[in-house]
């Protein structure tokens, strides 16, 4: 709820910062047509389509969808100051339980597919698990020292989400990274411990390794396993 408000908020700010825009370009001498659409307050069709897709975007976010015809009378009736059929109170406590319901199910639905994906996922030649479930696989082997939790270290990295969306490589950046393995995500802080310098493992980290049930923004939902192809560079020396 806090998030659709929060939404809604921002696109009341863009529309209130557009018609300040809007008067000042009169007041320096547009149009009286410009002006006419100022002090109307009626957006343009471009501007009415983002403020739809605003709503869309937030909506598909958590899984709502909603009746158009309803939708739109009820956008309708409040805007233009009618009588609505249901009271404020009453439309507030059904957006919220309508916005729980939904999370709900994506969350089941989530959670649904992360234990599918790993359940499956163990049974693949050369997947292994530890105690805590992360799971790694040996792509190649070095002989190097292995690094402390408290190490920094040097990698080549890339992380997908198990449908193979790419959401970070260094690879991309052309360049390595150094990460103290104790500001990392829990599944990075115990893999990296199980490598030595010169080896490269695949990673499947299961959320409560990861970001858990909040995910990481629009990036990473929640519930995520994460999939890293990590190479292990060097140890860093303070």
């Amino acid at each position: 709820m806090k998030k659709t408000i929060l939404v809604l908020f921002i696109v009341f700010l863009l529309f209130l910062a557009a018609c300040k825009s809007e008067e000042k370009k009169v007041s320096a001498g547009n149009t009286a047509e410009q002006a006419a659409v100022t002090e109307s307050g009626i957006l343009d069709n471009d501007a009415s389509y983002a403020l739809g897709m605003a709503f869309a975007v937030e909506f598909k976010d958590i899984g709502l969808k909603v009746d158009y015809d309803d939708f739109l009378a009820g956008f309708r009736d409040s805007l233009e100051g009618k009588e609505t059929r249901l009271t404020e109170d009453d439309a507030s406590n059904r957006i919220q339980t309508a916005y729980i319901a939904a999370l709900d199910a994506k969350a089941q639905s989530l959670m649904h597919q992360e234990n599918e994906f790993l359940a499956l996922n163990t049974k693949k030649q050369g997947v292994v698990t530890t105690e805590s479930g992360l799971q790694y696989e040996i792509i190649t082997e070095g002989n190097g020292s292995k690094p402390l939790a408290t190490d920094t270290v040097r990698v080549n990295y890339e992380g997908t989400l198990i449908d193979g969306t790419v959401f970070d490589s260094s690879y991309s950046r052309g360049e390595p990274e150094e990460l103290a393995l104790d500001r990392v995500i829990e599944g990075w802080t115990e893999g990296l411990q199980l490598m030595g310098i010169g080896d490269t493992y695949q990673f499947y980290i299961p959320s409560n390794l990861a970001y858990g049930e909040n995910g990481s923004g629009r990036i990473i939902p929640p519930y995520s396993t994460l999939i890293f192809k990590v190479e292990l560079l060097d140890i860093v020396k303070n």
